[in-house]
């Protein structure tokens, strides 16, 4: 009997892990499969994501396919990097000590005569002017140029390449930030009710009379808004997007049991609101991002296009649609531009209908 002990002891201890594993926590929960399940179903949005992520996937890689450095270079059994590293022309044996316009014939020649350089597909980055258009400026498309270039030669499919990437990440950066302090304004409100609620609404009110295009004309005309300037005063305004979502979300749950329990056993506020009720407003909060997003994108063009965006010279969208209305001879600026922003916007309409139907309650798909 003593023999059989250990034997039992052992088959207790495999029929305990049997069951652990069986019972183990699924990595994904029911619901969110369930909700994958729907996003799938809607093929437009599905895939637009995908396509949207490739094509921000490639603008993060601008620099390697647009510029007007060589990605490598080797010279006299050296290997160099220009798109990272500084080198002067002297280093190459010209005669200044500041960087080396490898688009320059001298210092081409310089180079290839000990050396040789690998070039991105485009030749140009999105400030680079090119001094040897055949036709005045803007150029039409050419093997050169294949989308031609603006009214000061700058490439065109550079500045589309660079400009769809600073638009995204404006937007991206802005939508996030203003999302949680959205989420955290609505879940006071919401949550706690009362005075605070109502004193918050009444300054969101007001705050939101604010005409923000005369102010940005305003701080414009004091000093040049550059990305993170324009960043913060877009900022100001767009965080109320999603106060109004989640105070109704906080103030229709914190009247639930569960929550009054919670409350009648001593679990702190900040608990409560995290941990409980923000599961639920997230929901919603998912279904606005992506049109968010493309209303922060949209903000960023509009204001580039009124002049009042980032600063000159830098790519821009807007800048090229402004670029278009002013030079109606050369419709290869508005048309582009146009292809790109229309492309940007409708991928991310297809991307927020999806993840609208995905969590919607109401829709099963198998």
């Amino acid at each position: 009997m003593d023999q059989d002990t250990p034997l039992n002891n052992a088959d207790d201890k495999s029929a305990a892990i049997e069951q652990a594993v069986a019972h183990k926590k699924p990595l994904i929960s029911p619901i969110n499969r369930r909700r994958w399940r729907n996003f799938k179903a809607n093929s437009r949005g599905y895939w637009s994501l995908w396509i949207f992520l490739l094509l921000f996937f490639i603008s993060l890689f601008s620099e390697f396919i647009a510029n007007d450095k060589p990605l490598l270079v080797s010279f006299e059994g050296e290997w160099l990097t220009p798109v990272f590293s500084f080198y002067p022309e002297t280093k190459f044996g010209g005669d200044f000590e500041t960087e080396a316009d490898y688009r320059d014939p001298f210092v081409r020649e310089l180079i290839e005569k000990d050396g040789w350089m690998l070039w991105p597909p485009i030749r140009y980055s999105y400030d680079t002017i090119n001094l040897d258009l055949k036709v005045p400026a803007p150029a039409p498309p050419s093997a050169e140029n294949w989308l031609g270039t603006d009214d000061q030669g700058r490439d065109v499919v550079a500045r589309l390449l660079y400009g769809f990437r600073i638009s995204v990440l404006f937007g991206l950066i802005l939508t996030l930030i203003s999302s949680v302090i959205g989420v955290l304004a609505g879940a006071a409100q919401g949550y706690f009710g009362g005075w605070t609620d109502l004193l918050f609404q009444r300054f969101i009110e007001i705050w939101t009379s604010i005409p923000s295009l005369y102010l940005l004309i305003i701080i414009a005309a004091v000093i040049e808004p550059g990305f993170w300037i324009l960043l913060g005063i877009l900022l100001l305004f767009s965080w109320v997007a999603l106060v109004g979502v989640v105070r109704a979300e906080f103030l229709r749950g914190r009247n639930f049991e569960y929550i009054q329990a919670a409350r009648a056993l001593g679990v702190s506020n900040t608990k409560i609101m995290f941990r409980h009720l923000l599961p639920n407003a997230m929901v919603a909060t998912l279904t606005f991002m992506p049109f968010i997003l493309n209303g922060s994108i949209s903000t960023l063009t509009s204001l580039d296009f009124l002049g009042f965006g980032l600063p000159p010279g830098s790519a821009s969208l807007g800048e090229l649609l402004a670029q278009g209305k002013s030079n109606l001879q050369a419709p290869w600026l508005g048309i582009a531009g146009f292809t790109v922003i229309a492309l940007m916007l409708s991928l991310l309409i297809f991307v927020g209908e999806a993840v609208r139907d995905a969590f919607d309650p109401r829709k099963t798909f198998q």
